[in-house]
């Protein structure tokens, strides 16, 4: 159902072919927004955004979030096709495990080109155009746990995912007199395609959450949707844990 928090607005959301992304685009165009839905798969994007187009309005874009040309094109294509562009949300990311003693620099900077370079140039480029605009915005960074807790084997991963939310920190004072917020989701263990692929994880990882289970895509999508929206608009440079708990005891998994 569409409410008055987002008609009329026009919201770009990278790494969105399933998963969390995919359930942030969902309710947002259910909410009113026209969304940009971004997978480096092109057929994951354009499978998505046609299940996201029964709800609402939202345009499959395809490409490599962390390619800088890819990210102009697709801010420019935002304003091109709606007039507008009022919420980023650069949830793009990938995972490589892999020992610290034996991590290859060609997984180092992959992990970092996309992670983090695909969010700071997305939110740069968009910041130029809400600067241009002059009405103010909302992005919106996913981190993770692992940017909070140290993990087996993603010693990579955790070190980008918590230079997310210093970036976010930083960009309060570059962006806050354009009436800019930005801020932070940093999900736990959450059911999504990928972890779906380990039997034991939901098993796993419930039990050692104190809310008794992993969180669900919608579950980051809530807090996703208030953070983005006018009721959140004096909130900026925070980051919001999102995991049942998990962080407050850390037990591990292993």
């Amino acid at each position: 159902m569409t409410t008055a928090r987002f008609t009329g607005k026009t919201a770009i959301v990278t790494g969105a072919g399933q998963g969390i992304g995919f359930e942030i685009a969902r309710r947002l165009a259910s909410e009113g927004v026209t969304v940009l839905l971004n997978d480096i798969d092109k057929a994951l994007a354009e499978d998505a955004a046609a299940l996201v187009s029964t709800e609402g309005n939202c345009v499959a874009c395809p490409g490599d979030s962390g390619d800088l040309d890819f990210v102009n094109r697709i801010v420019a294509q935002a304003v091109a096709d709606t007039g507008t562009l009022d919420i980023v949300i650069a949830n793009a990311g990938i995972t490589l495990f892999g020992d610290f003693l034996q991590y290859t620099p060609e997984s180092f900077y992959k992990v970092m080109s996309v992670n983090l370079g695909g969010t700071f140039f997305l939110a740069q480029a968009a910041a130029k155009e809400l600067i241009r605009q002059g009405r103010g915005g909302s992005m919106l960074f996913t981190s993770s746990v692992t940017g909070h807790q140290a993990h087996k084997d993603l010693a990579a991963y955790g070190m980008s995912k918590a230079a997310l939310e210093m970036l976010a920190k930083h960009l309060v004072l570059e962006l806050s007199p354009y009436g800019i917020n930005v801020n932070t989701v940093a999900p736990g263990a959450t059911l999504t395609e990928r972890t779906a692929e380990d039997a034991d994880y939901a098993a796993t990882w419930s039990s050692i959450t104190p809310m008794g289970r992993a969180a669900t895509p919608q579950d980051i999508a809530s807090a996703a949707l208030f953070l983005v929206s006018d009721a959140a608009r004096h909130i900026t440079g925070q980051t919001l844990v999102i995991d049942g708990g998990w962080t407050a005891v850390s037990p591990s998994p292993y």
